[in-house]
């Protein structure tokens, strides 16, 4: 029985192709049975579509409590009935109104290393660190999400990346997506075949 992945995006949602791409390929043991953004423009939203699986948008409105929107968002969720949340790009902190919903189903995948540049613009932080001297290399962690701590929940995967000299930080930020890319199929495939 394929296991069922509901991932959240904010954004392009090249991660979510990545794992639409490796269960089509039977990859992964699993099928994304929803994708829910909180951006109604996120261009992963046409990538789902594309690959014929439901779509939902939850954008959270100005005023509204986190825990609010976090139980509503949760709600969706449950809907699904998933065995793991993927949150593949998105950018929004999750309060334990969500997280409560779903013990160690909920994985993030942050492009740092475990304790380095959490939270958000992590690849730009860490090339302006290398740029002075600061760092010699940084990474891409998969990582479980139990509380509303930022980017440090139990780790399940690492991935390291060094600096190339000379190298532009567009041409990093892509390698730095492929390893994403690849890291999340692969912890993801460990995962399943864990739980299985």
């Amino acid at each position: 029985m394929p296991a069922r992945l509901v991932v959240l995006i904010s954004g392009n949602g090249s991660n979510l192709q990545a794992i639409l791409n490796a269960c089509k390929g039977n990859e992964l043991s699993a099928s994304v049975v929803a994708v829910i953004s909180n951006k109604p423009n996120a261009y992963g939203l046409v990538r789902a579509v594309q690959a014929g699986v439901p779509t939902h948008v939850l954008p959270y409105e100005k005023g509204t409590e986190r825990r609010e929107y976090d139980s509503r968002l949760a709600g969706l969720v449950a809907a699904c009935d998933p065995d793991y949340v993927i949150l593949a790009g998105w950018m929004r902190l999750l309060t334990s109104a969500f997280l409560d919903q779903f013990p160690n189903r909920v994985i993030n995948l942050h492009p740092a290393l475990p304790g380095m540049f959490p939270g958000t613009h992590a690849i730009q932080r860490a090339y302006a660190a290398w740029q002075r001297g600061e760092i010699d290399r940084t990474g891409v962690m998969v990582h479980l999400v139990p509380d509303e701590g930022i980017d440090d929940g139990p780790v399940l995967a690492t991935q390291e990346i060094s600096f190339r000299t000379g190298e532009a930080l567009e041409d990093f930020e892509k390698r730095v997506h492929a390893v994403e890319h690849g890291l999340l199929v692969q912890t993801l495939r460990n995962q399943l075949m864990g739980t299985n």
